[in-house]
């Protein structure tokens, strides 16, 4: 007896629902919206995640803005990175198996319940770790790790000056410094935020009252005053995520051979769900202007930088990742854990310039009841 056309043909893999946060377009907050689509088998040389945590950057948000440079056109998703186990592997993926634990870099896509990723974007999680400081990991900790070694050349009793010092981005970047035996000065935005971080971290990173500044229109006299308690002329690094105002004051305390590196602008965060034209028109015309040539005189660099070039080098991948590690080898402040259908929440504190350390969305965290 012939069996039946099911038993002679191989069966399909299925693809699986997934919910995913996406934008029809960039430009405002309030497109983005949550639905449920299917996600098909991972192809080959791909892994199959099942999302446990999603990391919130600037950069999501400057990216539904439309101010992020290397925004998608037309429909995406963001997000830049998660964690999560392996649920399945496609063809030519030896590495991983389903039930591993691993963070993700991704190019965009990262809000999501599943994803599918080139494995040569899949890290193993530290067993020591929970899901969601693996998620804040990858993104904030590469971008200390490269700004301040590949670029801005952070050696042993080096001076550093960090922008946004409370931020995510900071507190590894203090860690490192730490690791390097390197000297830091701390600028967070607020009264609160020196406190948090002086008791915070005050002793782990050598900070003191005088090395931890609240950025106001007399940062030129607290840089100084820093710098003068340390014993320093000028600083070896500035790590700039602000730009604005701060970048002349700053610039101008640059030692000989100093480098200011720049990975940020978040003086042009807009607080509302859309970009604000003629602010922004008015700030970028009042931009701080650089003199090439005189800059070869005071012997000072400005070096700039946007991770998302790593995407382009998946081969290099690996090497970063093991440095980073060995830089910044204890796992990130978590400044706060959203359901992950509260995202927009999530966006809307990153705004508010209010966090400290890191926000992350996890999907099996239970969503916050709705303001009455």
């Amino acid at each position: 007896m012939l069996g039946s056309m099911s038993d002679t043909l191989p069966s399909k893999p299925l693809a699986t629902p997934r919910r995913v946060w996406s934008i029809p377009r960039a430009g405002s907050l309030s497109r983005l919206a949550l639905h449920t689509e299917p996600l098909a088998p991972p192809g080959s040389g791909e892994v199959q995640v099942e999302v446990t945590a999603v990391g919130v950057n600037f950069a999501d948000v400057f990216a539904c803005l439309g101010l992020y440079s290397a925004t998608p056109s037309g429909k995406f998703t963001p997000g830049l990175e998660c964690a999560g186990r392996v649920r399945s592997v496609g063809a030519d993926v030896d590495r991983w198996r389903p039930g591993d634990r691993v963070m993700v870099l991704t190019r965009f896509g990262g809000y999501a319940t599943a994803l599918n990723a080139s494995a040569a974007t899949l890290w193993p999680i530290p067993e020591s770790w929970s899901d969601a400081e693996a998620a804040a990991y990858p993104v904030q900790a590469l971008t200390a790790w490269y700004g301040l070694t590949a670029l801005g050349n952070a050696r042993p009793g080096a001076v550093v000056l960090v922008q946004s010092a409370a931020g995510g981005v900071g507190l590894n970047a203090l860690q490192a410094l730490q690791t390097l035996g390197a000297r830091a000065v701390a600028v967070v935005g607020s009264a609160a935020k020196r406190e948090w971080l002086i008791g915070q971290y005050g002793g782990q990173y050598g900070l003191t009252p005088e090395t931890v500044i609240v950025r106001s229109p007399r940062l030129a006299a607290d840089l100084d005053a820093a710098l003068a308690s340390l014993g320093a002329q000028g600083f070896d690094v500035v790590f700039d995520a602000v730009y604005g105002a701060d970048f002349e004051p700053s610039f101008a305390r640059l030692a000989a051979e100093g480098r200011h590196v720049l990975f940020g602008a978040a003086d042009f965060m807009s607080v509302g769900r859309r970009p604000n034209p003629l602010r922004l028109a008015w700030q970028y015309l009042r931009r701080p202007r650089l003199d090439p040539l005189a800059m070869i005189s005071q012997n000072r660099g400005l070096l700039a930088f946007n991770l998302i070039w790593l995407w382009h080098e998946a081969s290099r991948l690996p090497e970063a990742m093991r440095g980073t590690l060995a830089l910044i080898p204890n796992p990130p402040h978590i400044g706060g854990c959203y359901a992950f259908e509260d995202a927009q929440a999530a966006l809307a504190a990153i705004q508010s310039g209010k966090t400290m350390g890191k926000l992350v969305l996890e999907p099996h965290r239970a969503a916050e009841p709705a303001a009455e």
